[in-house]
């Protein structure tokens, strides 16, 4: 399994960031061609619709560009890779999210994955315009690009996977339409206490879910960089089309100016995925590095 796999996994069933951010689904590296049923929904939409959009976000935000977060990902007890995800400056009036992922020594013996993902965000809302993946698994490279039309609350996927024909596949969100990358950022924003309620629409692996979740209880927990006060996020991912396929997600983002996200883990059939964080860096601040092999606890 790719370490984009286990941060779709990890970040909200989702994630992928990055495909960067695909799940150890026999659908998803599976031909095109295979079969009409294959791309048909099981059932009717069953899936239950947002009760309210998001909240406001908070001001100012927790980030900025240059901010560069790493983390280690583990997949099933082992470490899989490692992840980076860095803010960038302004262009053309968005604010491009990119993410980086690629697999260790080890996994790359089974399957060799380095990829990246950016997802361009409306600067005050976080509402992504467009999404873009680019990643090598082996020697086959994967392009996507997702387009968001969020007055009209559409998305459009083109993608292609080595020399197969170009694919497309056209969705539709109920209130909120996001893409792996952005929602972690857009997390951060959230006025974060006890029992918020959160549903939103997310992009992964060239399916849209929706994510209900709701905050825990703040925590205190110890990771590779310290002791944080920590919000405790869990949720349920469900595929749109496909309501059986669901992901089960918590994340802990610290209760701070920061509001960094220290730790994500998601389920999958196999077994438990973890993105952990172990590095901050951020204009005007001292590095921030994880100097021994602590795991977190909680």
């Amino acid at each position: 399994m790719s370490p984009l796999r286990t941060l779709f996994a990890a970040l909200l069933s989702l994630s992928s960031v990055s495909a960067w951010a695909q799940l150890p689904d026999a659908e998803a590296d599976a031909p095109e061609a295979e079969s009409a049923k294959a791309e048909e929904p099981e059932a009717p939409l069953t899936v239950a619709p947002c009760n309210a959009a998001l909240p406001a976000l908070r001001t100012p935000l927790a980030f900025m560009p240059g901010e560069v977060l790493e983390f280690d990902l583990d997949a099933m007890g082992a470490q899989a890779g490692t992840m980076t995800m860095r803010v960038h400056k302004q262009k053309d009036g968005h604010l491009p999210i990119q993410v980086e992922a690629q697999t260790n020594t080890f996994f790359s013996k089974v399957r060799r994955v380095r990829g990246s993902a950016t997802a361009y965000l409306h600067p005050r809302t976080l509402r992504p315009n467009r999404y873009v993946e680019d990643t090598m698994e082996n020697e086959q490279r994967r392009k996507v690009e997702v387009a968001f039309g969020q007055k009209e609350r559409t998305v459009k996927v083109d993608y292609q996977f080595g020399q197969r024909p170009k694919g497309q596949f056209n969705y539709t969100f109920d209130k909120d339409g996001l893409d792996v990358a952005g929602a972690i950022y857009l997390l951060r924003q959230l006025p974060l206490k006890d029992d918020l309620q959160v549903c939103f629409d997310v992009y992964g692996v060239r399916r849209m879910w929706r994510m209900q979740g709701a905050v825990v209880k703040r925590e205190q927990v110890t990771t590779p960089l310290g002791q944080f006060n920590a919000w405790h996020v869990t949720g349920t991912a469900v595929r749109l089309d496909r309501p059986k396929q669901k992901r089960e997600v918590h994340v802990w983002i610290s209760d701070d100016a920061r509001r960094l996200p220290l730790a994500a883990v998601g389920t999958i059939d196999l077994g438990a995925v973890r993105a952990t964080l172990t590095s901050v860096s951020r204009p005007g601040e001292k590095p921030q590095k994880s100097e021994g092999q602590e795991t977190m606890k909680w």
